[in-house]
C-alpha cells in the first residue's frame, strides 16, 4: 500500500505507533522496512530537523496528506504560503492545550474515517481536528 499520510516530527511518537498498524503512514526520518501488509516501507527522505518550509513541498508532491500538531500552521506566513503554493493538504490536531501521547492518538483514531474521506479531496487546505470532528481553517 503506498504512503498517503505523513505524520509531522512533532507528533514523532504518535507516529511510530501508527505505522505498526498502518502500511500508508510515514514520517521524518523513518527509516523504512517490513510494513504491516508484508510489503517493504520505504524510508522517508524528510528529516526530523527540516524546516517546514522545505518539508511542505516534499509532502505536498509525494500526494501525501499531513498530520501535524503545529495549530498555528495556517497562521504563520511562510508556512501558509508554502501550503498555498503547493496544494498542500494538513490535518492539524487541535493543541490549544498539552496533548499527551494518548490524548494525540485518540483524536486521530477517532477521526481517521473522516482523514481518509479528506484524503480525497484536492488542496491546499488546513482542518484542525479535534475528538468531536474536523473543521476547515483553509
Amino acid at each position: 500500500m503506498p504512503v498517503r499520510f505523513y505524520v509531522d516530527a512533532d507528533l514523532l511518537g504518535v507516529a511510530k505507533i501508527l505505522i505498526s498498524v498502518r502500511a500508508d503512514v510515514t514520517y521524518p526520518g523513518d527509516p523504512g522496512g517490513p510494513g504491516v501488509d508484508g510489503l517493504p516501507r520505504a524510508p522517508c527522505s524528510i528529516q526530523p530537523g527540516d524546516k517546514d518550509t522545505d518539508w511542505i513541498p516534499q509532502v505536498a508532491s509525494n500526494g501525501w496528506v499531513t498530520i501535524t500538531r503545529d495549530r498555528r500552521i495556517q497562521s504563520r506566513p511562510a508556512e501558509r504560503q508554502a501550503v498555498i503554493a503547493n496544494g498542500a493538504r494538513v490535518l492539524a490536531l487541535d493543541a490549544r492545550r498539552q496533548l499527551r501521547k494518548w490524548d494525540q492518538l485518540e483524536i486521530i483514531v477517532r477521526q481517521w474515517g473522516k482523514f481518509e474521506e479528506l484524503s480525497e479531496l484536492a488542496g491546499p487546505w488546513i482542518y484542525r481536528a479535534t475528538r468531536s470532528g474536523c473543521t476547515k481553517v483553509l
